[in-house]
């Protein structure tokens, strides 16, 4: 019931290859993948975001952020440890790779690792030529008056 066919989105549209993909990744997702480690997505502003995940028990050099083909990558693998006898094991330390695909304009703005959470900033800089920009409509009289001059 949750497989969508993409196939007349790329027979009628141009460019839009992109938001397919992005639809296509989206609603083919396996939800039991997605749960570790858990994460918050936050707007701090209207062109500001955070990344929270919970990362308990790793340092910061067992942690990696990466930034590949507008996408970022965190990732996170455990350094060897000696072997230990657990009565109950609930904290899981184990290795993984979480990707989150970012709009155009967006970039890091900087990732922080606190009190067993990982937090990563980003913020949409639009570029100036992108942003709108207010056109002066002239009058007749100074279409009339350029004309003249010329």
């Amino acid at each position: 019931m949750r497989n969508f066919d993409m196939s007349p989105l790329y027979r009628a549209t141009v460019g839009f290859d992109q938001i397919a993909d992005l639809m296509d990744r989206v609603l083919t997702n396996d939800v039991s993948r997605d749960s570790y480690p858990p994460y918050n997505i936050e707007k701090t502003d209207e062109d500001a975001w955070r990344i929270s995940v919970a990362v308990a028990g790793f340092t910061e050099d067992e942690l990696s952020v990466e930034l590949r083909d507008k996408a970022l990558f965190v990732s996170a693998k455990k350094a060897s440890e000696e072997e230990r006898t657990y009565l109950h094991r609930g904290i899981a330390t184990r290795a993984f790779e979480r990707r989150f695909h970012l709009a155009d304009h967006v970039r890091v703005s900087g990732a922080v690792h606190e009190n067993g959470m990982l937090h990563i900033d980003l913020l949409r800089e639009v570029p100036e030529a992108l942003k709108p920009r207010r056109i002066e409509i002239a009058g007749k009289h100074d279409v009339e008056a350029k004309a003249i001059e010329a």
